[in-house]
This record gives C-alpha cells, structure tokens and sequence, in this order.
C-alpha cells in the first residue's frame, strides 16, 4: 500500500512510514530518559551541590551512556535507513515481517537493558570493562538491540536491491542515500564487533566460560564503543547534504569528491578507536602509531572534504538565486528562520570547531596522554556526537514531522530558537568540559577533590568558573532538549494534521537554476570559513604539543 506525498511527490510505502515512525518514537523516548540522566550527572560532578551519592552516580552514568550513545542514536539511524532506501527512492520495504521482528529486538534489548541498569545490576558505565561484571540479563539485552540492529541494516541493503530490481533506482544512488549506504556499512562492522565481545561475557556472566581476558575484552569493546560513533558521522553528513537540498536547492559542486570522502570513511575512520587503547599491552606500538596518525589522517581527510562540500552547496545555490553581494551576503540572506537549516549549520560549526579540532588532537598517540582520563574526553564527545549528530537528527525532525508524521509542527516559534538554545548550552558544556580536563579533573570519578579518601586535592582556582560555567550549559542545553522532545510529542501525537501543501510551515526548494556565468571561486565565502577552521585548528594543535612539552621536565 502506498500514498504519494503532495509536497514532495514521493511515493510513501504505508509499511515503511510504520517503521519510520516506530523506531523515531522509541529514540525520543531514549533521548528522553539519557537526558534526565544527564542533567542529574551535571549537578553531581558540580562540586557545591554534588547531587547523587557515588552508587547512583554510577549507575546513572551507565544508564545515560547506553541511552545517549547507544539507543537514542541507533534507533533514529534505523528509521533514517528506512527513509532513505524507500521513500526517497520511491520503492517499497522488502520484509514487513522482518522489520517487525528488527524492531521488537531492539525495544526488548532496550527495556531489558535500562531495567537492568536501573536496578543496580549493572553499575558498570557504558564500557563494562572486564572483570566487571553485570547480570547476564544486562549483556542478553545488549545483544538483543544489537542483533534488531543488524537485522534493520540488512533490511535498508534489501530495500536498495528491491529498488534496484524494479527500477526506482537505474543509475546511482542519490548523496543522501549513498552515505546513508557508508554508514550501513561501518554499521555492519560496528554491530559485528559487539556481538563477537558481547556473546562470550554473556556466556561469562552465567558461569559457562571461567575467565575472560580484560585486554582482549576492551580492544574488541571499542571496535563497537568508539565505531558507533562513526555511522553518526556518515549519517550526520548525508543529512546536512540533504536539508542543503531541500532548504536551498543546493547540491555538492563536486558530487564525485563528496562520495570519495563517504568511501574514506568506510576503510579508515573505525580506526580511531585506537587511541582508547593506547597503553594496553594487547597491541603493539607500530599499530598504536598507524592507526592514531596515517591512517587517521584519511579519515580526517574526508571529514575536510565534506566541511567544504556541504557549506559550499549551500553558498553555490544561494548565489544561484541572486545573493551574490560580497563573500558573505548568501549567509546573512540564509533562512534563518527555518529551524532544520539552522540547526544543521551551528551543527557543522560545532562539529567543526569544537569535536572535529578535538577528536584529531586527542586522538594522536602522544597528545592523547595528557587528556585521555580526563573530563576533556567526554567534553569531545559532546561536541561531536551531541552538537554534531544529535542537533543534526533533531534538525531533520522539523522536516519529518510534516512529512512522514503528516502533523503541523505546535510552537514553531519556540522550534526556530530551540537550535539556538540547544548549541549555546552543548557548546557551553563541552568547552568546559575540555579545559577541565586540561586542569586534569579525572574523567570517570563521583568527586574529583578526593573528599573523604585517604588524600584530597585541590585544583587550579581558576577550575571553579568552568565547573560553573559546565553546570550553566548543561542546564540550558537540558531546557532545550525538553523543549524539542514537548515540540516533537505534542506535534506527533496532538499537532493538528497536515492537509496539504498549503500547511507546510518549512519551505523545500526547486533546484537552484544554473550558473550563469563561469570562472572564479563557485563559493569564495566558504573558502574563507574555511581557511578560518583551519587556522583555529592549527591554533590548536600547536597549544596541545606545547602542554605535552610541559608535561615531564628533562634535565
């Protein structure tokens, strides 16, 4: 069964829509639960409050782990995979049955996994390093979502040989779906590597295997741990293609480059976990040094290359449309306003400038030592996974609203600023975060003085400002968080419907005509912002290789 959408013409498969919807539902409810977690943490490790005692501080710090890194942005990425091989190639779903088997995995190893947590029988953070040890209900559900998972890749590969068969794709894949199919296919390597660690602790946890190698345990750990992360990237980028097109007409100015950079991501970016692993005995030096310097440098290479490509498509088509007054005047004339294109463009700044600088710096081998058990760590993860992919999905949502939901988006004067809000409180939060680290305020403990142990210590004055300033961006960016789950339930749920055209409160633009005129820089201003990343990054990388000069003295 199908119905043809009368704002973009697409022909929706009704059973995709279903599963689209499902699993969107289920990562609201994820994000819901991470984020409660979260704001409890902020105002534990805020030092004058310091709200939860140590057992619960922990436990929620598993919880939030597992719902923000883990269910939150998988089941978001399944209902993406679903959209992007059916209703934009205007094919149908290959297997209801077993898209409904895919789901009801995935929610099971949810449940089970949160109950577990929540009960105390598994305060063992997100990682569950070896010889901790969780109940085997906790690893059984991991398991489940992992394996729903795969099963929700393999359907996304069917729908495209579906697509394929019947003719709805006959030359190439359009960009959005070809990252999407990039970041099926790191998910692929990413699920796999959990189910290898998973199913012998499992097999631990009740007794049937007597040990199990910590060392090996955390090099496979984080071929899940650290790769996850890296279909965010994939799927991050192809949506920032996708609201380009959509919001402004824009496409790649070098289409062929863009999915270069989408195949680099493929063969090199899981290779970043390696720097979680940088002291452990269980690989060797010259593989530490390949894979935290040449081989990185390609994933990094790709990631530059969509930092062009997608602000570019946006300049070239907005030129396209008559803004062509100075380097800047396509920005300044930018809908502003609409706030899936807004969230997209403060998540590629913050992407950019503040996980993108971070994630190479603190991913080399020999910067790597001054931060990595660190608060500055988990500072990077906020400005990649959170300014980056998660403001990005929540982007994207304004448009799936109306679109797959069939509901007007309720408060949309509050969903213009809530980007705003969201990427002022994360950016806050994370910048914090990252000089805390610098300050050496250790990642993972419940009270960073120490108080009550058998030593305490005191840092830098200066470290209480940022403590404060942690605990004021956490708490906006948790106000604004509350605020697109109230927009996204109450507009799904009780928004009025759409009806037609004429409802539809974001715009989606023709294709931006032609240039008309050849030669010079297609997008000088981005040429500049650019250069202005690369500066900072320099920046940077420079200051980090002076404190690792400072770190030891040599005489």
């Amino acid at each position: 069964m199908y119905r043809t959408c009368d704002i973009t013409g697409f022909k929706v498969d009704l059973r995709s829509q279903l599963f689209i919807r499902l699993n969107a539902v289920m990562a609201v409810i994820s994000l819901l639960g991470a984020v409660i977690a979260a704001i409890l943490l902020i105002f534990t490790r805020y030092q004058p409050v310091h709200l939860l005692p140590a057992e619960w501080y922990y436990r929620l710090t598993t919880f939030h782990g597992i719902n923000a890194l883990i269910f939150w942005i998988v089941f978001f990425e399944i209902a993406g995979l679903y959209f992007g091989s059916t209703v934009v190639l205007n094919s149908r779903f290959c297997s209801p049955r077993l898209g409904w088997v895919s789901l009801l995995l995935m929610v099971a190893g949810f449940v089970l996994t949160n109950i577990m947590v929540l009960m105390g029988k598994a305060d063992v953070m997100m990682t569950s390093y070896a010889p901790l040890k969780a109940h085997p209900l906790y690893y059984l559900g991991i398991i489940f979502f992992a394996v729903g998972a795969l099963l929700g890749v393999a359907l996304f590969f069917g729908n495209l040989m579906i697509a394929r068969r019947e003719g709805a794709v006959t030359n190439t894949l359009p960009l959005f779906t070809y990252g999407l199919t990039a970041a099926a296919i790191i998910a692929v390597m990413t699920l796999s590597s959990g189910a290898i660690i998973y199913i012998p602790t499992f097999l631990w946890s009740l007794g049937i295997i007597e040990n199990l190698d910590p060392a090996v345990y955390k090099v496979i750990w984080w071929g899940l741990g650290h790769s996850s992360q890296q279909i965010n990237v994939a799927a991050m980028v192809s949506i920032w293609y996708l609201i380009s097109f959509l919001v402004l007409g824009g496409t790649s100015i070098n289409e062929r480059i863009s999915r270069f950079a989408f195949v680099l991501y493929i063969l090199f970016i899981c290779l970043a976990s390696a720097h979680h692993v940088l002291v452990d005995p269980a690989v060797s030096s010259a593989w530490r040094v390949w894979n935290t310097s040449y081989a990185m440098y390609l994933a990094v290479l790709a990631s530059l290359i969509h930092a062009f490509a997608v602000p570019s498509s946006m300049e070239s088509a907005q030129r396209r449309w008559g803004y062509n007054k100075g380097l800047f005047e396509w920005l300044s004339k930018a809908p502003w306003g609409n706030p899936a294109f807004s969230a997209i463009v403060l998540a590629c700044i913050g992407f950019g400038f503040i996980g993108g600088t971070t994630g190479v710096i603190f991913g080399m081998e020999q910067t790597n030592i001054i931060v990595h058990n660190t608060l500055a760590i988990p500072g990077h993860f906020k400005g990649t996974v959170v300014i980056g992919t998660t403001l990005t999905f929540m982007g994207i949502t304004y448009y799936l609203i109306p679109l797959i939901f069939r509901r007007k988006i309720v408060g949309f004067g509050l969903a213009k600023i809530q980007p705003w809000l969201f990427f002022a409180g994360i950016a806050l939060l994370s910048v914090s975060m990252i000089v805390l680290g610098a300050f050496g305020v250790p990642r993972r403990h419940w009270d960073a003085t120490f108080s009550g142990g058998a030593f305490t210590h005191n840092f830098n004055p200066a470290a209480d400002f940022f403590w404060t300033l942690m605990m004021l961006g956490g708490t906006l960016a948790f106000i604004a968080t509350l605020i697109w789950i109230l927009i996204v339930v109450i507009s799904v749920f009780f928004g009025p419907k759409l009806n037609g055209p004429e409802d539809m409160q974001l715009s989606i633009s023709a294709l931006a005509p032609e240039r008309k005129h050849r030669g010079g820089y297609e997008a000088p201003g981005t040429l500049v912002l650019t250069l202005l990343f690369l500066v900072t990054f320099v920046v940077l990388f420079f200051l980090n290789w002076k404190w690792l000069a400072a770190t030891w003295s040599v005489n």
